[in-house]
């Protein structure tokens, strides 16, 4: 089928810091395919990010929480896409997560074998973690012919997230924040706390930061509100902004940050696709398997025998790979990577 009638769905990830690095994947067929129109089907709360994605045509949005199943929903959304697409691309390995693009009978459907989801796929294609050993990589080789996928030498788009200055400008006098050049701070983790970096040294690193005259933005959701109030705490020119903004207002806040302090989490990719310098700490999960893409970071990465575990929580009990990551470490990454 010619390029300008193409129509491509993508089953998106549900995970925010994934449905950044899918950016990679659609800025690839764009590229290959620039007359082809992509819709990407994903949870509500992705919706924001994707708005912010130039190659996105279309959101389609799947109204099922994280881990439901829901039949009845997917049955109904394949219903509205019957005819609509010559190609689907699988990102999620899961069997549910192809189902929509089976019952929506789209001539070709590709993804990654797993979950026994043979008759689902029209292509199904091994997972070689060894060439593929990426997030990012699996998702544009799904995109590429399957002999130039194997080789696991193509180029990896970095992912580039609009900026709404006239938000951002709104966003600035709803919550006063500080004219100081601001450090972005990202205590959470959703995977759990054995990616989180002690509240107690961002709470350290806060003041420090304070004192050499910068302001401080604590970013993340509702569930961040605690470790946001004790960074802050005390302290001035310090602002806790978790769970109080939308997440395409976390784009323009982070853009607008000079550098951020990040635990590997969802913000992390976010802040590295709207180009600001990050400071990206490493526990339980490892830098060379879901990096920041971009040329702007500094990795903070123990490599501790016991590390990357990729576990939820420390299964020794010690979490050492995250508290023993100096204050004094990060702060002085902080000024050797400030703007002269």
């Amino acid at each position: 089928m010619a390029d300008q009638a193409e129509r491509l769905l993508v089953v998106g990830p549900s995970w925010v810091g994934d449905m950044v690095m899918a950016q990679s994947l659609f800025m690839t067929l764009k590229q290959r395919h620039p007359d082809a129109a992509i819709a990407v089907v994903a949870p509500g709360w992705s919706k924001p990010i994707l708005e912010r994605m130039p190659e996105v045509d279309e959101v389609v949005s799947l109204g099922v929480g994280h881990g439901e199943f829901g039949l009845r929903a997917r049955r109904a959304l394949a219903s509205g896409l019957k005819g609509r697409f010559s190609r689907a691309i699988v990102l999620p390995r899961s069997w549910k997560s192809a189902l929509i693009p089976f019952m929506a009978r789209i001539p070709q459907r590709v993804g990654f074998l797993g979950e026994q989801r043979y008759g689902l796929l029209t292509e199904r294609r091994k997972l070689d973690k060894r060439v593929l050993d990426q997030t990012v990589k699996r998702f544009v080789s799904l995109g590429l012919p399957l002999v130039e996928a194997e080789r696991g030498d193509f180029a990896i788009p970095r992912p580039r997230l609009r900026v709404d200055l006239d938000n951002l400008l709104a966003l600035r006098l709803k919550f006063g924040l500080s004219s100081r050049l601001a450090i972005g701070m990202m205590p959470g983790a959703e995977y759990g706390p054995a990616k989180q970096w002690p509240i107690a040294h961002f709470h350290a690193l806060a003041r420090q930061l304070i004192e050499a005259g910068y302001a401080v933005r604590v970013l993340g959701g509702p569930k961040d509100r605690a470790a946001g109030d004790a960074i802050v705490d005390g302290l001035a020119h310090a602002h806790n902004l978790c769970g109080e903004t939308a997440l395409a207002d976390a784009v323009d806040l982070l853009a607008d940050c000079q550098q951020v302090v990040t635990n590997d989490s969802g913000l992390m990719h976010v802040a590295a696709a709207v180009g600001v310098r990050i400071q990206a700490i490493y526990g339980s999960s490892s830098p060379a398997y879901t990096p920041p893409l971009t040329a702007q970071a500094s990795v903070h990465y123990l490599a501790l025998d016991c590390s990357p575990c990729f576990k939820r929580q420390c299964p020794l009990g010690h979490t050492n790979c995250l508290k023993q990551m100096s204050v004094e470490g990060i702060q002085r990454s902080i000024i050797a990577d400030a703007p002269a």
